[in-house]
């Protein structure tokens, strides 16, 4: 098995943060990654590290705040979806994909499928980012690691990065595979499977060590504004 697409899984949802719990995503690719493409080492990076640790060991996501931002993207994501639908294509959605080709599985939560050999990628932006894109007329270096993970996680030809910011023009810019970049993300990415395997192996045997009382979760906090 290598690329396995989950279209009946919808994101935000208990299956779907089931699904995508102790694995590296496209989304989070730029905390593994410095600007010159060397394998991060810094506190962002360790935080990650224990993080998925940690749900690789209990199978379990905590909540996570959902801001003003978060909730006027979901928004946004709709209406920039029938947008591309209306003037480029038919957009299909899907709620995540895997891909364990390199030894290890990768995940990415496309915003969409374009029939068989693209993608979507849609970011609701602050108007001021949103100017600074259409000057640009390239795709944000925060999402670049993003896009290309995606593409090589989805085995696809193609992705669209759609910028969105209501009042101004939707702003689509197509992206294709870059060995580069994708070469140096599975190289980060191995190297940060080695260190969760270590972190595990090193969790186990300080277990023996310590005096240590088992715990049941009984509250669960949903983080909502």
């Amino acid at each position: 098995m290598t690329v396995t697409y989950h279209r009946d899984l919808m994101q935000g949802t208990d299956e779907w943060l089931a699904a995508r719990c102790g694995l590296i995503t496209a989304s989070e690719m730029k905390l593994l990654l410095t600007p010159t493409l060397k394998t991060a080492r810094n506190e962002k990076t360790r935080a990650h590290l224990y993080e998925l640790t940690a749900q690789r060991i209990t199978r379990y996501t905590e909540p996570t705040f959902i801001g003003d931002d978060m909730l006027r993207g979901m928004a946004d994501e709709v209406l920039a979806r029938d947008l591309y639908s209306q003037h480029y294509g038919e957009v299909e959605e899907c709620g995540f994909i895997t891909n364990d080709r390199w030894g290890f599985t990768l995940g990415y939560s496309p915003d969409g499928l374009v029939g068989l050999d693209g993608l979507i990628e849609v970011k609701s932006r602050r108007q001021k980012y949103q100017v600074e894109t259409i000057l640009s007329g390239e795709v944000p270096v925060d999402y670049i690691l993003q896009c290309q993970t995606g593409i090589m996680t989805a085995e696809r030809q193609w992705l669209d990065f759609i910028s969105y910011s209501g009042g101004l023009p939707m702003v689509t810019i197509r992206v294709h595979p870059d060995d580069v970049l994708q070469n140096a993300i599975l190289e980060a990415a191995s190297d940060f499977e080695a260190q969760i395997a270590d972190a595990l192996a090193d969790y186990k045997a300080q277990l023996d060590k310590l005096r240590t009382i088992p715990t049941d979760r009984t509250i669960e906090q949903e983080m909502f504004t």
